[in-house]
């Protein structure tokens, strides 16, 4: 006994009209086809309300009807099949799509049930006396009980890239990605045209059409703000039967992205040969580092303002890694400045426990900190770098005033009042007036701070979410300014006042008009309060 692959025509028939998953396929099809034909213009003419679709172009027109009902069969010339691998599929979708289907070509003209012709029952070809027809050029396909909501609405985007001149419903598309709109640069898989290579913002975005229809698409489409790409359609081919993916899509992306950063490299060799140093890397750097290419800083002597930032306000800790407290400089030092020892970079790790004392000197001593990120790790500057992140902090309190301990919703730390904060990492030091500074699990306060702030070195106030906790902020923060103004209250009586206004005891009206002897101990419990009579 012997069995072989046989293919069930009944079922191949019936089951083809799942296979499409885009209902707009229906018109990318035609468009192809007519493509093909080598058109010069497509009229597309749709009418939503009756559901009649009609596309007419210039092209060579069809020599044998029977083609456009045999599936899986291309009926395109040698050339074509060489150069684009059609598959035979295209008209199919107009039989699944339509109640009722007309071709007018070359004075011939069908007109036939789809659902009759999927039964196979046979059509006529007839001859067509219209003029239009009879001059022996041009293809016609109408088709009646089509349901394509919002067409017209969506036809720009369906043509964007493509290289026909199309019309809908008597008005000419734009086609802003189209070949012939674009000066497109010969690359190793197609024409690319890159974002950016005038003003250097670059973008990581790419339209990318074969045969003229869309494969991969941008998340946000903005002609004049991605890359366009053509495919060789001798090297890519599209997924059936909506034909908007990629066969092996994550290779060729690699393929594509490995093209475009090759562009860049190409366009900014060339930039830099033609720019003053200066001005190559304010206008470059951003694209150098998205496409991978900042080994072209190495040998400028110029860094990009980017790379190095101010720590401009208070240093706490930062849930999301954006480091508020840096700033953008008003001068970018000169290499000469850093060699000579003018301005010193610092590498920081992310705010904690163990580098706020190193945040707070490098802020003290007008250190400027370097985005590792934003040059290559051959780059010069990293000769001249300090990385205080990476030693250990020494910190020592002048003047100790008190100590207590903070017990906020969040924040929970030692504190230590003093006069000023040294801080001393490798053999740089420090001294820090005004502001706290966090230290292990301790905060040292320093004479004039009393705003409560340094309780976001303690904690960055998220919660597992990335929520931010802005009411625990504030609760914390007031909680360590009271402490803060408790512990300097050097006056008895003031100190008492402070107490008993936080206490609020006038909502007790037991203690109305009475007079105590209040005796304070060293720790809870010791306490004594008499009434006096």
């Amino acid at each position: 006994m012997q069995i072989q692959v046989r293919v069930s025509e009944e079922g191949t028939l019936r089951n083809q009209r799942h296979a499409f998953t885009d209902r707009y396929t229906l018109v990318t099809e035609l468009l192809q086809n007519a493509r093909r034909a080598g058109a010069t213009r497509i009229d597309i003419d749709f009418d939503e309300m009756s559901g009649r679709l009609r596309v007419s172009d210039d092209g060579c027109g069809i020599e044998d009807f029977q083609k456009l009902l045999t599936f899986n069969e291309s009926g395109w010339d040698e050339p074509t099949r060489q150069e684009e691998s059609p598959f035979g599929i295209g008209f199919s979708r107009c039989l699944y799509a339509a109640a009722r289907c007309v071709v007018t070509s070359r004075g011939r003209r069908i007109d036939f049930d789809t659902r009759a012709a999927l039964e196979r029952q046979p059509v006529d070809v007839v001859e067509d006396r219209t003029p239009a027809s009879r001059a022996g050029r041009g293809t016609t396909v109408e088709l009646h009980g089509v349901e394509l909501p919002d067409l017209a609405g969506r036809i720009g985007l369906l043509c964007a890239g493509f290289p026909v001149t199309v019309a809908f419903n008597g008005r000419l598309l734009e086609r802003p990605w189209a070949p012939d709109r674009l000066a497109l640069a010969p690359t190793p898989i197609g024409g690319l045209w890159l974002c950016g290579t005038r003003d250097g913002r670059s973008s990581p975005d790419t339209a990318v059409f074969l045969q003229g229809l869309w494969v991969l698409r941008p998340f946000d489409p903005r002609p004049g703000r991605v890359n366009v790409l053509h495919l060789d359609s001798r090297q890519f081919t599209a997924r059936l039967p909506d034909r908007d993916k990629l066969v092996d899509e994550d290779e060729q992306r690699r393929r594509i992205d490995a093209t475009l950063g090759a562009a860049w490299r190409a366009v900014l060799e060339q930039a830099k040969a033609r720019l003053p140093a200066a001005e190559f890397v304010t206008t470059y750097h951003a694209a150098m580092r998205a496409w991978g290419h900042l080994d072209l800083l190495n040998d400028v002597d110029v860094l990009p303002a980017a790379a190095v930032a101010g720590i401009g306000s208070y240093p706490s800790r930062d849930g999301c890694g954006d480091r508020d407290c840096l700033h953008p400089v008003d001068v970018v030092p000169t290499r000469d400045a850093i060699q000579g020892g003018r301005a010193t970079l610092v590498v920081l790790d992310d705010l904690d426990d163990d580098t706020a004392a190193c945040w707070m000197l490098a802020r003290a001593r007008g250190f400027l900190v370097l985005d590792v990120l934003a040059l290559h790790h051959g780059h010069w500057a990293f000769a001249h770098v300090r990385f205080p992140g990476l030693q250990q902090a020494r910190v020592r309190p002048d003047g100790v005033h008190a100590r207590s301990w903070l017990d906020g919703r969040q924040a929970r730390a030692e504190v230590v009042l003093c006069s000023t904060v040294q801080v001393t990492v490798g053999d740089e030091t420090a001294e820090i007036a005004g502001e706290g500074v966090l230290h292990g699990n301790t905060l040292y306060i320093p004479d004039g701070e009393a705003s409560g702030e340094p309780v976001r070195q303690v904690r960055d106030f998220t919660d597992e979410h990335g929520c931010f906790l802005e009411d625990d902020l504030d609760a914390d923060r007031q909680a360590l300014a009271d402490l803060i103004g408790r512990l300097r209250c050097a006056d008895p009586g003031a100190a008492l006042g402070s107490l008993l206004r936080e206490l609020r005891p006038e909502r007790f009206p037991a203690l109305h008009g009475r007079r105590f002897l209040v005796t304070v101990g060293t720790d809870h419990g010791s306490h004594r309060v008499e009434l006096v009579a």
